[in-house]
């Protein structure tokens, strides 16, 4: 799975870190048979999501609480029913009421990240914003919005949302780049090139930055300095990565569609011009 956070405390099911912290593990586990039942299930719903559902369902009908239903939800992702397991995140982080809010800020980004994975962006942003208005010091929640508003190419947006995320993490060269990208969607190729810009000077091989200088470089006509970041993308990277395709078509004089994939993060929105 594509996404960047973990389900489960510290089990890696494919979808988001968390819930939370360890201190909100007595929500879902407030006892020692819950904490077992609830390990077991999600690594289940890891590795057999089909076999997990019926068991989560099991456990939740004979008073499994939230641990059971998060488990149910974790599954039903895992087994490709995304819409429904957004849904299932958004019931339990609503019944939550005003309790554990970092906890709900957590759940709240896994159901956009559920809605992401269902085609349906618009919902994932709304979800991100319940999250946001809960926890609005999380980096990595502004880039998620942000990347829901590239996908429905709303750049003004994603840029507004990407400046948040550079606030909190100075620097960043993913989010840069991000960033840059947007800019470039946007029209803006003077602000696209300064981030490209700042990017390679921490990080002066870094090929997605390169590779967004050299499409920027190319949308402003200036074939030669694109040419060379694109050549220098394909010495950088094994032939046939996905680097070394956006490089050679980049030598071709192609521009990308969406932004780029980065730190497990899929491409998002973007028309070709």
């Amino acid at each position: 799975m594509f996404f960047h956070r973990l389900f489960g405390f510290g089990v890696a099911i494919g979808l988001a870190t968390g819930p939370a912290a360890a201190q909100d593990l007595d929500i879902f586990a407030p006892t020692p048979d819950n904490l077992r039942q609830y390990t077991e299930c999600m690594s289940l719903a890891r590795s057999e999501p089909m076999r997990a559902v019926p068991q989560a369902e099991r456990w939740m009908n004979k008073g499994g609480g939230l641990g059971a239903r998060h488990c149910l939800a974790i599954a039903t992702f895992e087994a490709g029913r995304y819409t429904r397991a957004a849904d299932q995140l958004e019931a339990i982080a609503r019944d939550m009421g005003e309790q554990r809010p970092g906890l709900r800020a957590e759940l709240w980004a896994q159901a956009g990240q559920a809605w992401i994975a269902a085609g349906q962006a618009d919902k994932a942003a709304l979800a991100q914003s319940r999250a946001l208005d809960l926890k609005k010091d999380d980096a990595d929640l502004w880039v998620d919005r942000a990347l829901s508003y590239a996908t429905t190419n709303e750049w003004p947006r994603a840029v507004s949302d990407f400046d948040q995320a550079l606030i909190l993490r100075p620097n960043d060269v993913e989010i840069l780049v991000l960033r840059s990208a947007a800019w470039r969607y946007a029209g803006n190729l003077a602000r696209s090139l300064a981030d490209a810009q700042v990017a390679l000077k921490i990080a002066p091989d870094n090929t997605a930055a390169l590779l967004e200088r050299g499409f920027t470089y190319s949308a402003r006509g200036d074939r030669a300095k694109a040419q060379a970041d694109f050549t220098k993308v394909v010495k950088l990277v094994p032939p046939g990565s996905e680097a070394a395709k956006r490089a050679e078509a980049g030598l071709q004089g192609e521009q990308p569609v969406g932004l780029p994939a980065a730190n497990g993060r899929p491409a998002a929105g973007g028309q070709k011009r």
